[in-house]
């Protein structure tokens, strides 16, 4: 489902104001709060603004950062990457690529074969256990 012509009147309306200030207005929720930072199941992570399956469990990994940690996204195309100088740091900020909406930054200090680590913020995904269709 691709979202991008939502108004902001109807995002307010769809989203949680956690999740309006993540996703809408990149923000960034403290560490250790999100609720998927521990989540240990096998599922898929998806967008929690337009759905779109974002990550894979067997991407994900507790990186000690206090967010959630991925070591790569389900799919080539599902998270963009722009350039972030916010905060008097130079950073690779990650969106959605359906909706555009703020999921967190990507650094290059990760394990395994990529080296990244995908650090995202719990609001903006909904989490979808393997056993639930």
């Amino acid at each position: 489902m691709t979202d991008k012509k939502r108004t902001d009147a109807e995002w307010r309306s769809t989203l949680s104001s956690e999740q309006y200030r993540i996703l809408r207005q990149a923000g960034t929720e403290p560490p250790g709060s999100g609720e998927l930072n521990h989540e240990k199941r096998d599922g898929e992570y998806r967008c929690a603004g337009c759905g779109t399956k974002l990550f894979d469990s067997n991407a994900k990994y507790d990186s000690g950062s206090g967010w959630p940690s991925f070591t790569d996204a389900a799919d080539g195309d599902a998270v963009s990457e722009h350039a972030d100088q916010s905060h008097g740091m130079t950073r690779v900020e990650i969106r959605c690529s359906a909706c555009e909406g703020h999921l967190g930054h990507v650094f290059p200090d990760g394990p395994g074969p990529s080296g990244l680590r995908y650090c995202v913020n719990s609001a903006s995904l909904d989490f979808m256990p393997e056993d639930d269709d």
